[in-house]
């Protein structure tokens, strides 16, 4: 099968990914294979390929919001049948047993496997997956919509709930990507006000255009005090501006899984009972959560198409924010 693989970590704009042949996975116990239909772009793909994630398979196929269909069942499956359109998402198993599965918290297991980083991924046209974390994914999107729902979706509606915010209050977005942009929609849904600082003038008029109250440069402060926050860009520089743009006991949530350097401030921007905590992968309860909410509202995604032999492409655009909403990869499109 034809599948983008990389050997070595290494700055995006060497295309360090090589799209070349390599043997089809076949569905071990309890695991399904999927025939790729699309594969979404993510900056944590961008962290494995430039090694700011510590590399923990070689060579891998990067790659992990992934929608397709199952061609082929291992022992012991009953969820799905051959057919059977499924999602592919960040979290690929768990040891269900250490202190974390056992309380409810299986997104910080001790060892967790992660789809594109410690197995193989979806830029590529097969993949194997655990049944038991793989979703359904409902009628109502398209393929190309349906994949930045994988993670961009799941990761944004954790952050909001772990951000406290409540129907009526006002929260600020740092950045305004892909995760932003469908989790303003839910915001939005939930009666929210968000006020959008982000860099790009294009990313601006997006926000503006889902709901937006207010949007400004990323450092500039919103015109009211926030209940919450989260900040999606991957600059640490933005947590002390993020705190102080914060009511008292409000909450600033890190929707990353990788930020620069945080720098040091003052202990009055924490002060007031804020608080400052970060969002580490996803259970699959989230998923299915909010794949429901995303049914209910109906989330619309702004979708810019790479074939396959474009993922480099689409991941320097994605490190430059030249993508409108979610870069998605046409696996069936070489």
């Amino acid at each position: 099968m034809k599948a983008c693989l990389l050997h070595k970590p290494a700055p995006i704009e060497t295309n360090p990914l090589h799209v070349t042949d390599v043997p089809r996975p076949e569905p071990g116990p309890g695991h399904v294979l999927v025939r790729v239909r699309v594969c979404g772009v993510c900056r944590t793909d961008l962290h494995v390929i430039e090694g700011e994630l510590p590399p923990r398979k070689s060579p891998v196929i990067p790659g992990h919001q992934v929608v397709g269909t199952i061609e082929a069942l291992g022992s012991g499956v009953t969820r799905f049948k051959t057919g059977d359109r499924v999602g592919v998402a960040w979290l690929q198993g768990t040891d269900g047993v250490c202190q974390y599965c056992r309380a409810g918290q299986e997104n910080l297991c001790e060892h967790a496997d992660f789809t594109g980083y410690t197995t193989d991924g979806g830029y590529a046209e097969y993949i194997a997956a655990r049944d038991q974390f793989v979703y359904a994914i409902p009628e109502g999107f398209t393929d190309r919509h349906a994949a930045p729902l994988l993670c961009a979706g799941i990761i944004g509606f954790r952050s909001l709930r772990l951000s406290g915010i409540q129907p009526g209050g006002k929260l600020g977005f740092y950045g305004f990507g892909a995760a932003a942009h469908i989790a303003i929609q839910v915001a939005r849904h939930w009666n929210v006000d968000v006020y959008v600082s982000t860099r790009d003038e294009r990313h601006q008029k997006l926000a503006r255009e889902l709901g937006a109250l207010w949007t400004g440069a990323t450092l500039d402060q919103p015109p009211v005090a926030l209940d919450a926050a989260i900040v999606f860009a991957p600059a640490g520089e933005i947590v002390p501006a993020g705190l102080k743009a914060l009511r008292k006991g409000g909450t600033l949530t890190l929707a990353g899984i990788h930020m620069s350097t945080i720098p040091a401030f003052d202990y009055d921007l924490l002060y007031g009972e804020r608080v400052v905590r970060s969002v580490a992968n996803n259970t699959r309860q989230d998923g299915e959560d909010f794949l429901r909410v995303a049914a209910e509202i109906p989330i619309h995604t702004e979708t810019e198409i790479f074939p396959l032999d474009e993922t480099n492409r689409a991941l320097n655009a994605l490190k430059n924010d030249a993508i409108r909403g979610a870069a998605v990869i046409d696996v069936l499109n070489r």
